[in-house]
């Protein structure tokens, strides 16, 4: 499990672009020591494996927009209605399986206003204890909406079941039986390096807080990164939940915004809380237009970007001084394990090769997999390691 600082440090090039980290692309690595350093590189030519998404520099969003806007009309939204963000939704809500979506600026309001529309006048809520809605939403579900959060153990692991089974049992025990509101389950989990509840996992669950009365939310910032793993099929899994957000900026490469589904009645309602706590913007058709072009055929993408890592990952295992971990129930994150001939100087040969990574901590080096590996061959990849 790594931490939020490791996570970050891991991915020099990681969530958004080089812009979402506050870096400017020409002067990001000046002082850089190591024969070629990143702004050498032509960003469309990177090869990242230390991020979720495609590096972009902020010049080349105009551009983006101005292709998406010679094919596309009435892209124009007022106040996140109609346009490209209508389209949107409407993609979302098939392509997840529920009748509706709404449109978010971020992802914790999307997590926040699910939670409260759930749990009603219950003052409950479980989650596992890593996730993001404990983990990284600063008490929002206490400080905004009066709910209790409790963190339960079990991870992504089959064990989730169990703790959440005890953790019911408990908020029923006599005198003062307390219900539960909403379960919200994170999958795949960045704290837990990616890892994914597995879909038998998911329904379990989902059929315990069924006889409960309990709503069930699945914060899928990084559900689609599941493309490719074996026996996932999107809406199967999104079935139990009532409510699932999805990110758009941590690899669909929205500049910004969230999506939040689920159906008729409670998307109207959660557009109601949208606009109470002041996140129904003026425009998100920028957002949306880039989301939805990125979205189209995601599937197939990622899936090919799956299959090319575990190409890459059967080569590197094969090296001397290399020994792959993978992480159980993962989605798009493998570690190596390299010995000091082979971490020493890693980062420098593979930038002469454009390919990017994160530092090598005490022997280890976390691969993340995006689009970006599809743009060299992995044996090409596989290769620029050797030292």
């Amino acid at each position: 499990m790594v931490s939020r600082r490791e996570f970050v440090q891991a991915a020099p090039l990681g969530a958004l672009s080089l812009a979402g980290l506050g870096l400017a692309w020409p002067a990001a690595h000046a002082a850089a020591k190591t024969p070629r350093s990143m702004q050498d590189i032509p960003v469309e030519k990177i090869v990242s494996l230390a991020g979720d998404n495609v590096p972009r520099k902020p010049a080349q969003y105009p551009a983006q927009l101005a292709e998406i806007l010679k094919d596309a009309s009435d892209v124009g939204d007022s106040y996140l209605v109609e346009g490209a963000v209508g389209s949107l939704e409407a993609q979302f809500a098939k392509l997840l399986g529920k009748e509706d979506a709404a449109f978010m600026p971020t992802g914790t309001m999307a997590n926040q206003i699910a939670i409260r529309l759930l749990s009603g006048d219950r003052s409950r809520v479980l989650l596992q204890k890593e996730s993001h809605v404990y983990r990284d939403e600063a008490d929002a579900v206490a400080v905004m909406n009066a709910i209790n959060p409790v963190p339960v153990d079990g991870g992504a692991s089959d064990g989730l079941y169990d703790a959440m089974a005890a953790a019911f049992a408990q908020s029923a025990e006599k005198p003062y039986p307390v219900e539960i509101g909403a379960v919200s389950i994170e999958s795949p989990v960045r704290r837990l390096d990616g890892a994914a509840v597995s879909q038998e996992t998911v329904s379990k669950i989902g059929e315990l807080a069924r006889t409960k009365g309990t709503g069930m939310h699945l914060d899928g910032a990084r559900l689609l990164l599941m493309h490719g793993n074996k026996d996932f099929d999107l809406q199967r899994y999104c079935a139990p939940f009532d409510s699932v957000y999805v990110s758009l900026y941590k690899y669909l490469g929205a500049p910004f915004g969230a999506v939040l589904a689920g159906s008729k009645d409670f998307v109207a309602k959660a557009r109601l809380a949208r606009h109470v706590f002041g996140g129904t913007i003026y425009h998100g058709w920028i957002a949306a237009a880039i989301a939805s072009k990125t979205l189209t055929g995601f599937d197939q993408r990622f899936a090919r970007v799956h299959a090319e890592a575990e190409k890459l990952l059967g080569l590197l295992g094969a090296m001397p001084g290399v020994e792959v971990q993978r992480v159980p129930n993962g989605s798009n994150i493998a570690f190596l394990k390299l010995d000091e001939r082979m971490a020493t100087g890693l980062r420098e040969r593979l930038l002469e090769r454009d390919i990017v990574v994160g530092s090598v901590h005490e022997g280890r080096l976390q691969l993340t997999f995006n689009e970006t590996i599809l743009r060299k061959p992995v044996a090409a990849i596989a290769a620029a390691f050797s030292p």
